[in-house]
């Protein structure tokens, strides 16, 4: 039987205070789910999400945790054990996105980038699988991007890293699916989020982004939750190792 209902099921959606991960956690809780928002700063903006979950009739909890620091990513999968009794469903979400010319590219930064984008995905991916394994299966979804995909010049260490984010999926999916664990991507395109709003609000920033979209609009975050639902749901029960894009038709690969 084909199911959209997921109640029962446990999932962490990390980067949760806001954007595209604000919109996954929501609309997961829309559908049954309960739900750890995971969070670095904005602790309002995960209290708030929290708040919207339970009003659907769901746990939600808000945690705080870097996961670009080994010990917070794994007391973060520590506190979804002890809230919701295990894990279902991570979304690994969090990430950051900052700008900078190769050849003045400092090691902070570089350093900065990967220890979120790549270190961080795979510190969740390590703590999810055990407690996944623990409930017969699970789904991990990582969200790249389109810079994964074709680049992404001045911002080439984020580009990097979420081209490893698509290798750790398909690295990821034939090791995990005897346990019943479905890994797979999403890439992202433009989106109308917090991140991207100081480009979008450029009129010849905007003009270019819209230019290579050929939808010819952002992507409203709902329409990326519809993809994280999908990847958790029944309907993707034969899909593992799988690059999902959500961008508008502005990428256009496999």
């Amino acid at each position: 039987m084909i199911r959209l209902d997921l109640s029962g099921r446990a999932a962490l959606v990390t980067g949760a205070s806001r954007g595209l991960g604000r919109a996954a956690a929501l609309l997961l809780a829309r559908a049954g789910c309960d739900i750890i928002a995971g969070y670095r700063l904005d602790a309002a903006g995960a209290d708030e999400v929290t708040y919207a979950c339970r009003e659907f009739g769901r746990r939600a909890f808000a945690v705080r945790a870097d996961v670009a620091v080994a010990a917070e990513a794994d007391g973060l999968f520590a506190e979804a054990a002890h809230r919701l009794g295990g894990l279902d469903i991570l979304v690994a979400n969090a990430g950051i996105w900052r700008g900078a010319a190769i050849a003045e590219m400092s090691e902070e930064e570089l350093a900065e980038m990967l220890d979120t984008n790549v270190r961080g995905v795979f510190r969740c991916c390590r703590a999810a699988v055990p407690l996944m394994r623990a409930r017969g299966g699970g789904r991990i979804i990582l969200v790249s991007s389109t810079a994964g995909q074709r680049g992404e010049a001045f911002h080439s260490h984020y580009a990097a890293s979420k081209g490893a984010v698509q290798s750790l999926t398909k690295s990821l999916a034939p090791e995990l699916a005897g346990d019943g664990i479905l890994v797979n991507c999403i890439a992202p395109g433009w989106f109308d989020t917090e991140m991207s709003r100081p480009t979008l609000e450029d009129p010849a920033a905007a003009a270019r982004v819209l230019d290579t979209i050929p939808l010819g609009r952002v992507g409203r975050p709902d329409e990326f939750a519809g993809a994280v639902l999908f990847l958790a749901s029944e309907l993707s029960s034969f899909i593992t190792g799988e690059i999902l894009n959500v961008n508008g038709g502005a990428v256009l690969c496999g």
